[in-house]
């Protein structure tokens, strides 16, 4: 067992984030490849990488859930330990993104070079904005037919609004990619077809063919930085020349700037090919934050849990980033969200499926705990004498259902441990009993998604259970304010009675699923119990007035009530609060919702007009036509239940030439004809 002692400035908490088969986790394999944390290339298509280790991601080739690995790299004499995690390019598991973000200092984002900017990649980039994270660029893949790293760069600045430093450009194109122009040291790194791996790379003149470009570029790397960095600036207008020393410090203070636009160096190469690997582990270290980076280190414990996963062996363990002070094993901490305190039985460095015992994380570190009992994604761990609430994460409702029923009396038994289990590792994932049928039924973000969560079922916990058809997780809002509604709750069996009355008002809400407000005053209903009127209006929340789906946009009011001194009580108000809920928003225009999602295809010009069509008959909005590598991209938004099948119908239509995505928009009103 080990501890964690080392300088903060070396370290680097980063993430891999990508639109899916961009290259993400075959660069991320090349990363532990060349910094020895592997002694074999792992890859995608064979099944054998180390990040997606789990049955699921090797039977469909993709990654799940975000994997952490600790590598470490050597840049100009200094070690550097490198907290990697690698996270998925499928829409359906952003929230895996989302909870990473969160507690990551830096991000590389990897785009296909013939594809460039793509739906996903978007989602992502934004998701890295709202946590403000630093990040760099690596345009993949150009080795490939059609691959352009001029027109990936020009989606990189219109799609994502990013200001690029272009601090590499490349030798050769296509097949004949052979290396990268350093745009800082003004030299060419030129990899061997006959290095094996190409785990080594020379570095020579610039081409004379480049030299020219290369010049330019130079140009207008120094002239970007002028405009975002002053001391940058001071030199430029002093026409005084630049070293690669100065270049780099700028660069990362550019990087890491949160003033204004965001300014991301952009890097290029072939990970497949084992091209340009080692060049982004510099930049990683030179432009992308330490902890000491990304804000105070310094004071009594705080630490963020990110995560849960179940490990076969150990049982919950619960992912965690320490921001302030020491995580030590048979330590005892405050979970302040659940008000309770949490032993800390064991701690680990993570490798993906592997661990590290250790028994001390320090600021900036990255582990995993055993022995957590209560504490869920989002919650803070901190030390008993100093509560702090660090903040959480916002997560997606789900847009897609699945009805499921066991096939046995001990699958039936095993269900409730299942579901569970993988609820608190998957916060997009919900569970609900079917008021009409009782039928247990799923949500999740996607088909895929719940297709993984059922074979997880099966696999890891041995239920077996039949699966209905997906269905669209439909909700339901108000249109219009209802005011002063009032309902009295009264029973009387012999003995004490159940009395309450409640007045409320609602009214629609923009910005949020849900909102109350007590202007009760004069005591007339007792401070005890507005808490449960609330809870009466969060149950009938949760059921609708349309057709059962749960509520969203709604601010709850509550105005005046009454109250019986030996009748009254909690459970009264409740259920007072609930049918008022209910009263008021029949009263309110209630609207049925459902999944709008934006949708990317790209066909040949041929199809073109096949595909609008076919959108248009689904109820979809084109909202623009472009043009990418010599096909044409439609870019719309179609609802989710309009897009069952789509798959299927796109192939018949295009002779299998086209192809698409699709994420989650927003929720918009049903047309009534169709109600």
């Amino acid at each position: 067992m080990v501890g964690t002692t080392r300088k903060l400035a070396t370290v680097r908490n980063i993430g891999i984030m990508a639109h899916i088969d961009a290259g993400k986790t075959t660069t991320t394999e090349r990363i532990l490849y060349y910094t020895g944390v592997s002694h074999k290339i792992g890859e995608v298509h064979d099944g054998t990488t180390t990040m997606d280790y789990t049955k699921q991601e090797r039977d469909h080739g993709i990654t799940i859930t975000s994997a952490a690995v600790t590598c470490h790299w050597n840049l100009d004499g200094t070690e550097h330990a490198i907290t990697l995690l690698d996270t998925p390019g499928h829409v359906d598991f952003t929230i895996e993104v989302e909870r990473c973000l969160r507690v990551l200092d830096g991000a590389v984002a990897v785009f296909d070079g013939v594809a460039g900017v793509e739906p996903q990649s978007e989602t992502v980039w934004r998701q890295a904005d709202r946590y403000g994270v630093p990040r760099i660029c690596f345009v993949n893949k150009l080795d490939r037919t059609g691959a352009d790293f001029h027109a990936c760069l020009a989606t990189i600045e219109e799609r994502l609004g990013a200001v690029p430093l272009v601090v590499q450009l490349p030798i050769g194109a296509e097949a004949g990619f052979r290396g990268v122009v350093d745009l800082v040291a003004m030299t060419a790194l030129v990899w061997s077809p006959d290095t094996p791996l190409g785990a080594a790379y020379t570095t020579s003149a610039i081409p004379a063919e480049l030299a020219e470009t290369a010049t330019r570029w130079r140009s207008r790397l120094v002239e970007t930085l002028a405009d975002h960095d002053e001391p940058t600036l001071h030199a430029y207008l002093d026409g005084r020349a630049l070293s690669a020393d100065e270049l780099h410090a700028a660069i990362r203070r550019a990087t890491l700037s949160r003033e204004g636009s965001t300014v991301t160096p952009v890097l290029c190469g072939t990970a497949f090919k084992n091209k340009g690997v080692q060049p982004l582990l510099d930049a990683i270290v030179r432009y992308l934050p330490s902890p000491e980076d990304a804000g105070a280190t310094e004071g009594p414990l705080s630490a963020l849990a990110f995560k849960v996963a179940t490990d076969q062996h150990l049982g919950k363990l619960t992912f965690v980033r320490v921001y302030t002070g020491r995580l030590e094993t048979g330590a005892t901490v405050l979970n302040p969200v659940k008000g309770g305190k949490e032993r800390i039985s064991k701690l680990y460095r993570m490798r993906a499926d592997k661990r590290e015992e250790i028994t001390t994380a320090q600021a900036g570190d990255i582990v995993a705990v055993a022995g957590l009992k209560r504490t869920t994604t989002g919650e803070t761990l901190c030390d008993e004498r100093h509560p702090v609430v660090l903040e959480s994460m916002d997560f997606p409702d789900p847009v897609l259902e699945v009805a499921v029923e066991p096939r046995s009396q001990a699958d039936h038994d095993r269900l409730g441990s299942a579901l569970q289990r993988l609820a608190e590792e998957d916060p997009s994932f919900r569970i609900r009993t079917d008021a009409a049928t009782g039928q247990t039924v799923l949500g999740g973000m996607g088909e895929l998604h719940l297709e993984i969560l059922v074979e997880r079922m099966k696999d890891e916990f041995g239920v077996e259970a039949a699966v209905g058809r997906p269905r669209v997780a439909y909700r339901e809002t108000i249109a219009r304010r209802a005011e002063d509604v009032t309902f009295t709750h009264r029973k009387q069996t012999g003995g004490k009675g159940q009395y309450a009355r409640v007045r409320l008002t609602l009214e629609p809400l923009a910005d949020a699923p849900y909102e109350f407000v007590n202007k009760v005053t004069g005591g007339r209903i007792p401070r005890e119990f507005i808490p449960s009127v609330d809870l009466g209006c969060q149950d009938a929340l949760r059921s609708g007035v349309l057709a059962g789906h749960e509520m969203t946009g709604v601010r709850v009011i509550l105005t005046d009530g009454d109250f019986h001194v030996i009748d009254s009580s909690e459970l009264a108000f409740r259920l007072a609060g609930a049918q008022a809920f209910r009263e008021a928003a029949a009263q309110a225009g209630p609207v049925l919702l459902e999944p709008v999602m934006a949708v990317e295809v790209t066909t040949p010009e041929e199809h073109l007009g096949d595909v609008i069509g076919d959108i248009n008959a689904r109820r979809g909005q084109v909202r623009a036509l472009s043009e990418r590598s010599g096909a044409r991209i439609v870019e719309a938004s179609v609802p989710l239940a309009e897009m069952f099948g789509y798959v299927g119908d796109l192939r018949g239509r295009t002779s299998g030439r086209a192809g698409y995505t699709m994420r989650f928009e927003t929720y918009e009103p049903v047309p009534r004809a169709l109600w």
